[in-house]
Parts: C-alpha cells; sequence; structure tokens
C-alpha cells in the first residue's frame, strides 16, 4: 500500500526551491563527484529536520513568534549571501578557491531552509503516523532522507549534464545569475 506521506515529501522535495537551486548549479560549475559532500549534507540535514520536527520542534517554532522570526531572519540572511556568491561567480577557474558547499555547511543550512521546514511541518500535521514521538521523529527522517537522496541526485546531475550547455565563460555567468535571482527570491518569499 503507497503511503500518501511518500507522495507528499517528494513533491515538496522535488519542486525548485534552495536545495535544488544550489545542487543545479553546484552540478553545473564543479560536476556531479565534487558536489557529492553537498548532496549528502543535504539528505541527512533534511532528514534531521524532518525528525525534529516530528519530536515537536515544529510546533515550539509556531507557538514562540519570537523563534519563528529569527529563524526568518537567519535564512533570509544566509540565502541573500548564498544568492550573492553564486551572482559574483565568474568562469570555471582553480585558483579561485571557489568550492562546492561541504558536507557540514550542507547540513546546518537545513536548520534556516525554509521549505524544508514548510514541507516538514505540513508533511508532521497532515501525515501523523500514530507513533510515539521517537517513533514518529524516525518515519519522518528516514522518509525525508530517503526520498531527498534520489531527488538530490536527480538535480545536481541535471545541473552536471548542463555544464555542457555552459562551456563559455558568459553562458556560466548568465546561468550562475539566473540561479542567483532564483535563490535571492526565496529570501523575499519570506516575509511576505
Amino acid at each position: 500500500m503507497f503511503d500518501p506521506l511518500f507522495g507528499f515529501v517528494f513533491l515538496g522535495l522535488f519542486s525548485p526551491g534552495p536545495n535544488v537551486i544550489l545542487l543545479t548549479a553546484s552540478g553545473a560549475r564543479f560536476g556531479l563527484r565534487p558536489t557529492l559532500p553537498h548532496l549528502a549534507g543535504v539528505v541527512l540535514g533534511v532528514g534531521i529536520t524532518a525528525g525534529l520536527t516530528g519530536l515537536g520542534l515544529g510546533a515550539l517554532l509556531a507557538a514562540v513568534p519570537g523563534l519563528e522570526a529569527g529563524l526568518r531572519i537567519a535564512a533570509a540572511l544566509w540565502i541573500l549571501y548564498m544568492a550573492w556568491q553564486l551572482w559574483h561567480a565568474r568562469a570555471r577557474d582553480p585558483g579561485t578557491g571557489l568550492r562546492p558547499m561541504s558536507f557540514g555547511e550542507a547540513v546546518l543550512f537545513q536548520w534556516v531552509n525554509p521549505k524544508v521546514w514548510a514541507v516538514a511541518l505540513a508533511a508532521a500535521s497532515a501525515y501523523p503516523g500514530g507513533l510515539p514521538p521517537w517513533g514518529e521523529a524516525l518515519r519522518l527522517g528516514a522518509t525525508f532522507s530517503g526520498i531527498n537522496l534520489f531527488v538530490c541526485l536527480f538535480w545536481t546531475s541535471a545541473g552536471s549534464l548542463l555544464s555542457y550547455l555552459l562551456a563559455a565563460p558568459a553562458a556560466l555567468t548568465l546561468f550562475n545569475r539566473a540561479m542567483a535571482l532564483a535563490l535571492g527570491s526565496y529570501a523575499a518569499l519570506l516575509f511576505v
């Protein structure tokens, strides 16, 4: 029997958001293999966030407006910083020191990724499993991480395949700026 939670999580994570944009851009700029630590960090971080939501952290965020406001501000600042870096990224040059997001950075980013929190909160409230808190946390964490592994592999691979079309520095710059604008729009949407 198909659990509707799976479909909801897939659609929620597959649709464009900060992780999808960053992984696609990293795949295009650096390739699939160098982006794998970033990808693994997203997969683990999303699972942790969903698991914590199952433990009731989402309810705490909803109950204390100051925490939610602080999370929005932190998310907007981090997303704008990443968009700024992407906007200013230049053609592939090994001497620039540019690199994909690290495993740890990707895990930590999920704490302020508004899309992950929104999908996790909606999933926890719309598709409860009727389990005790730790069971619900494990159910949500495993579902989010398992599905997100394939979502992240798809978008990173898509970006990697795009790199052939972005061989010219002007094309890569245009692509990076389009991704930066898409990413920056998420920061604005946090306050609408």
